[in-house]
């Protein structure tokens, strides 16, 4: 099956793709460097070099060079934090639907009013969800609240927040929004590193958030060693 990933925090520090071929591809927005072997491409985000915060992410470019490649399907995979106390750390997830409310725009259509209505088509998950069970177990339907970074929210944001989704992140909506426009199909699965600050009465910064991501890396890498197989 010809597949796309997208990764970023959790697959920083992952030896699954050392032996894939590195490439690189020129786009009208940036030169795109990312990994291949065979049917399947990823890319990295956040970049193979220095990583690259969420508000320097050049989202364009990424969808972009999956759209030139011919890449109709994209699972992406994003670290999140949770909004609900009955989704803790280590939950997997997969969200069916965005806000985006606060983070400029990312567009192809500048100065133009085109395009269709944004989402998340969710069109493969069904069958991985079902093949990676019962190892894994995802919470589906969840709702991805996007901020805009690259700081953590506040405890008083995060207070508004838990009333519109179910998890926090910094990525996702802006990556849904420009597959929706080049109509790749844009499918979505997390998992949840962290309570969101002041959640449980819980505080985050970046040392504790790397920790926790580490904390999590075996089952991240596994995850992504029965996707390669299951989507090959």
């Amino acid at each position: 099956m010809k597949v796309a990933f997208i990764s970023g925090t959790s697959i920083v520090n992952s030896t699954l793709f050392e032996k894939w071929d590195v490439r690189s591809i020129k786009t009208p927005y940036g030169i795109v460097t990312y990994k291949s072997h065979g049917n399947q491409v990823l890319i990295n985000r956040h970049g193979y070099g220095v990583p690259l915060p969420p508000h320097s992410i050049n989202y364009r470019a990424n969808i972009r060079a999956l759209a030139d490649l011919g890449f109709e399907d994209v699972v992406s995979f994003n670290s999140v934090g949770s909004l609900k106390r009955e989704l803790p750390p280590g939950t997997l997830v997969s969200c069916s639907d965005y806000v985006n409310l606060q983070s400029p725009p990312q567009t192809f259509f500048d100065g133009e009013l085109k395009g269709g209505a944004p989402g998340i088509s969710n069109t493969l998950i069904p069958m991985i969800t079902s093949a990676l069970s019962p190892e894994f177990v995802f919470e589906l339907e969840k709702v991805y609240v996007q901020m805009r970074g690259p700081r953590f929210e506040t405890k008083a944001e995060i207070a508004i927040l838990r009333h519109w989704g179910d998890v926090v992140g910094m990525t996702a909506a802006h990556e849904a929004d420009l597959c929706s426009e080049v109509g790749i199909r844009y499918n979505s699965l997390g998992i949840i590193d962290n309570y969101a600050n002041g959640l449980e009465g819980t505080s985050i910064d970046f040392e504790a958030f790397r920790n926790l991501v580490k904390d999590n890396q075996q089952k991240v890498n596994r995850i992504f060693t029965r996707l390669i197989e299951l989507l090959s």
